[in-house]
C-alpha cells in the first residue's frame, strides 16, 4: 500500500472540509500535504485523523497545515435540537463551557437556553 493510499482519509476530510491551497506529494515513503484550514478546529479534525491512521508520531507524514481565522476556535450553524450544552461538548469536550460560548456570541444569543437553527455562532478560543 503507498503511503498516500494509507493516509487517504485525510485527504478525503481535507476535501470535505474545504482546505484551502492543498497540496499533496509523495516523496519516497513520505506523504507531504500543506493548506490552509478555515479555523483551528478543522486544523485539529485533520491532524486527530493522522494521528487516528499513523499513530501518535507518525514518521510517513509531514503535515504542514495553516489557519486562516485565528480569532475564533470555530463557526458553528446551529441544527434543530442543539443546545449550547450539546454544541459545548462537541467543540470543547465538556458541556459546561456552553457558557463562553454565549459570552461570545451576546450580539444575537439574549438567553443561553434559547437558540435557533440557522444561527451562525462563533466557538471561541479557550
Amino acid at each position: 500500500m503507498s503511503v498516500k493510499a494509507k493516509y487517504q482519509p485525510v485527504l478525503n476530510l481535507g476535501e470535505e472540509l474545504g482546505i484551502k491551497d492543498g497540496d499533496v506529494q509523495e516523496e519516497g515513503n513520505v506523504l507531504k500535504i500543506k493548506g490552509e484550514a478555515s479555523t483551528q478546529y478543522e486544523k485539529n479534525l485533520l491532524w486527530d485523523k493522522i494521528k487516528e491512521i499513523g499513530g501518535e508520531n507518525p514518521s510517513d507524514i509531514k503535515a504542514n497545515i495553516t489557519v486562516a481565522d485565528t480569532s475564533v476556535y470555530a463557526r458553528h450553524t446551529v441544527k434543530s435540537g442543539e443546545s449550547l450544552s450539546k454544541i459545548a461538548k462537541k467543540y470543547y469536550g465538556d458541556p459546561m463551557k456552553y457558557k463562553e460560548i454565549f459570552s461570545a456570541n451576546t450580539g444575537i444569543l439574549k438567553n443561553p437556553d434559547v437558540i435557533h437553527p440557522d444561527q451562525e455562532l462563533v466557538i471561541p478560543n479557550i
